[in-house]
């Protein structure tokens, strides 16, 4: 090849950094044509062996992740493996066949497809025990008299909420600072639960919540939609039985929020 691939030592053997360029190019080469022998009949191939999934940490478990173990129940050799993380991933570089994420833009490179799912819709709700303690506000200045559970990012900042009928019909962002922050979806509705204020979650995280009254939704009229929802996955991978039939199930089956409040 004219390049060297390996240093040695009398101790150690390593790749060069050339070295290590050609076996990551070798192991995608490879995968490829694994790909490609996999899709020879595929349509009358029972969907086998291991896919890739990255679900969002809280709707992934509490929605994307039953629908998937449903799914597995009459596919004995489909061999998922499962991962959970907020963050954007690079679906090519890490091999991941699908992934469900919550937010960030729909200009999605040319190798990946995506099925956007709708838009999360976002509720104002607190515990009974606290309105009783507290009062129900009914406008949007009435907030500056709670307290609030918002959520706080990893970097120290606190995301801002969300409020329909601002000018012309056009949502408004507003920094809202908060009695307590936490960096988790399921986190927040634990502190909101034990009455310590009001917050802005998705409807898919607090609908069975609010349907049984362990939280009130408040200022109905200031809900508004929030984060688009999408599946993605790798084109080049989208025609495997395996990863067809995890893309029609997810497809079908979710929605932002487990889904409108009635």
């Amino acid at each position: 090849m004219g390049a060297r691939l390996f240093a040695r030592t009398t101790r150690r053997l390593a790749l060069t950094d050339g070295g290590a360029v050609f076996y990551q190019t070798c192991l995608r080469v490879l995968a490829d044509l694994e790909e490609a022998e996999a899709l020879i009949g595929a349509e009358y191939v029972e969907p086998t062996g291991r896919v890739r999934i990255d679900l969002p940490a809280s709707y992934g478990r509490l929605h994307a992740l039953p629908v998937i173990l449903r799914c597995l129940a009459g596919h004995d050799l489909l061999l998922p493996h499962i991962s959970f993380s907020d963050h954007f991933i690079d679906l090519v570089e890490e091999r991941v066949d699908i992934v469900v994420r919550i937010g960030g833009s729909n200009a999605w490179p040319a190798a990946l497809g995506h099925r956007y799912l709708g838009a999360e819709r976002l509720v104002f709700c607190a515990a009974p025990a606290y309105l009783e303690r507290k009062g129900v506000p009914l406008t949007d200045a009435d907030l500056d008299q709670h307290e609030r559970v918002v959520y706080g990012r990893a970097d120290g900042l606190v995301n801002s909420w969300l409020f329909a009928g601002g000018e012309q019909g056009a949502i408004e962002q507003r920094f809202m600072p908060g009695r307590i922050a936490v960096g988790d979806g399921e986190g927040q509705t634990a502190a909101v639960l034990a009455g310590l204020g009001i917050a802005q979650l998705p409807t898919w995280l607090v609908r069975q919540h609010i349907e049984r009254g362990t939280l009130v939704e408040v200022l109905p009229h200031l809900a508004t939609d929030g984060l688009p929802m999408n599946v993605v996955w790798l084109k080049a991978r989208q025609h495997l039985p395996k990863v067809k039939l995890l893309l029609d199930v997810l497809g079908s089956a979710l929605t932002p929020a487990g889904a409108m409040l009635p």
